[in-house]
Parts: structure tokens; sequence; C-alpha cells
């Protein structure tokens, strides 16, 4: 029989808290939403420890215990006082303590009127729209950027099966349902960058439909929506200048759209500032121009199933180039 000591135990316990940690762990709070939901985790994660251990405890009690106290569980008070009463009342009072948190929540958004950003859920992708310095509409995909310390109220939609939309650190999860806008409220408490997930199974690349979002100061922000707002700049290199010519000639622009050119579709992410993003294909890949080259020619195994072809036809020096104008859009 293996015995483990309180040392080894203390050990396991600090594995698993370092393995709930991290840039998508909901037990690293950074938003006023988050902060609002974790002592409700906390709350029902204890409850149900205390309740566990009562229950170890009678089983116990009830096998090895004395005769006469075995004899005390044989009543019906047990039954109707343990299986009854006392469930009722703690759920109850677990339900009323998460309705209450829900409804902060709703308040919230009633109030928080600076700022709206759209994002639709899309196969397997997001696109986020925020409004700009001039009220226009900035289109951008797969991340999502905040100004810390001003509530921001998100409007998620979706053009196709049910998604939900789930960052941990900032705030609680909400489904993004065909025909309807539902909003949640994001404010970030400190800057950072933090990771969320699709978390309503959507099929075909569900697992890699994933985000970043990016907690920035109130004048950083500004300024990065500000560049956001802006067309894409000029190839400044005859390398990016030959992958711009190899972007529209490949018909890239049926799919895409790169403001300030003659690629205008938005039936994949908008790709004006693709540069500056932390990531490739929804957080599938990180971004460089090696990422870039990549996703290209081999999306289809990088993320099985997204609605992009892959494009084998490119020599290695056209992706190189293609690679190099895409990276050049910041």
């Amino acid at each position: 029989m293996i015995r483990v000591g309180r040392g080894g135990l203390l050990l396991a316990l600090a594995f698993a808290a370092t393995g709930c940690s991290g840039v998508q762990s909901a037990l690293s709070p950074s938003g006023v939403e988050a902060l609002t939901i974790d002592p409700l985790f906390w709350t029902s994660t204890w409850v149900g420890v205390v309740v566990t251990l009562m229950v170890v405890v009678v089983v116990a009690i009830a096998l090895y215990g004395p005769k006469d106290w075995r004899a005390r569980l044989g009543g019906n008070w047990l039954v109707v006082g343990g299986g009854i009463v006392f469930p009722v009342v703690v759920l109850t009072g677990l339900f009323i303590y998460g309705l209450l948190v829900m409804q902060a929540g709703a308040l919230r958004s009633q109030e928080a009127g600076e700022g709206t950003v759209t994002i639709t859920g899309k196969l397997w992708w997001w696109e986020v729209i925020y409004s700009g310095p001039n009220g226009e509409e900035v289109v951008s995909a797969n991340e999502l950027r905040l100004p810390v310390g001003r509530a921001v109220r998100l409007r998620l939609l979706s053009d196709n099966v049910i998604h939900s939309f789930w960052a941990p650190q900032i705030a609680g999860k909400l489904d993004m349902i065909p025909g309807r806008v539902n909003e949640v409220v994001f404010e970030a408490t400190k800057p950072g960058v933090s990771r969320g997930q699709c978390a309503e199974y959507c099929g075909g690349a569900h697992a890699l439909m994933s985000f970043y979002v990016v907690a920035m100061e109130e004048a950083e922000y500004a300024a990065w929506l500000q560049r956001e707002a802006q067309p894409a700049r000029e190839p400044a290199t005859p390398e990016e200048t030959r992958g711009r010519d190899l972007f529209f000639a490949n018909g890239c622009g049926a799919c895409h759209q790169v403001r300030g050119t003659e690629a205008r579709s938005l039936i994949g992410p908008d790709l004006t500032h693709v540069g500056s993003r932390l990531s490739l294909g929804a957080a599938a890949l990180e971004n460089d121009p090696q990422a870039f080259a990549r996703w290209i020619a081999d999306n289809q195994h990088i993320k099985p199933e997204n609605l992009m072809p892959p494009f084998r036809q490119f020599s290695d020096e056209e992706l190189s180039a293609l690679a190099a104008y895409l990276d050049s859009l910041e």
C-alpha cells in the first residue's frame, strides 16, 4: 500500500494549482466581471467539498461505527433531513446567490455606455468590429482589445450556428445565437494578454476557434484604435511588392479585405492590419512570416476543416514574398 505524506500531498496540490493558472484560466481573474464570478466559484467549490466530506463521514459511520450510531442512521430522519431538506436548502441558497451575481452583470450591461464592440462568430473564426475615432466601423478579427478601467459592451452575434464567447480571465461566457443579439460587459482591471475560446461545440474546427484578449492602458488603446482605423500601409520593399502582386493575382481579395486596396470581401478575416495581431487562424499559430507561409500552404493540416483551401502552387520564393507582404500589414 502506498503512503503519501503531508509534504507529498502539499506538493501535489501545488502542481494542481499551477496547472490551473495561465492565459486561459478562470482562476486568474483580471476583469470586473470575472472578479464578481470568482467568489461564486469558490463558494460552490467549498460547499461541494464540505458536502462530500459529510457524506464520506456518514458512510464511514454506517459501515464501521458503533452499533448504536449505525442504528440511529437507519431512521427516516436521515432520509428526510439529509436527502431532502438539506439539499433543497443548500441548492436554493446557491441558486439565489448565482442569480444575484448574474443580475449584477445584467445591470452593468445597461449602464455601460462607453464603447461598443460587435463580435460575430463565424466558421471557425471571430469577426470583431470596433467603433472608430470618428464613429466609423473598424473591422478586425480573432482578437479583442480593451481599455483598462473602462466598461465596454460586447454585442455577440452568430451568422451560422450557436457559438459561445468565453474569455475566462475577464468575464463569464455567453452564447452567440443566430438571429439574436446577446450582450455582455467586459472591463479589464489591469494590462495584459489572456486567451478565450468558443465554449459551445460548433462542428469542424471548433476546438481551434480561439482568440486573444489584449488589455491596454487608455492612451495606448486610443492610439492603437487610431492606427487600426487607417488603411493598409503600402509595401516598403521589392519582396513585399511582389507579395502584394501575388496576393491579388491569385484571388485572395475574393475572400479577404485589405482596406485601401481593391480587396474588399468579408468572407474571410479582414487582413488590413493582420501583421500586428498576436496570432493567425484564430490563435492556431503565432504571428510571424514563417507562420504566414505555413498557413497559406498547409492550413488544412494546421486547422482541419477550416473553410480556406490550401494554396500549394506557390514556390518557396513566392511563399516568402506573400508572407513578407502580409507580415508588413501592421
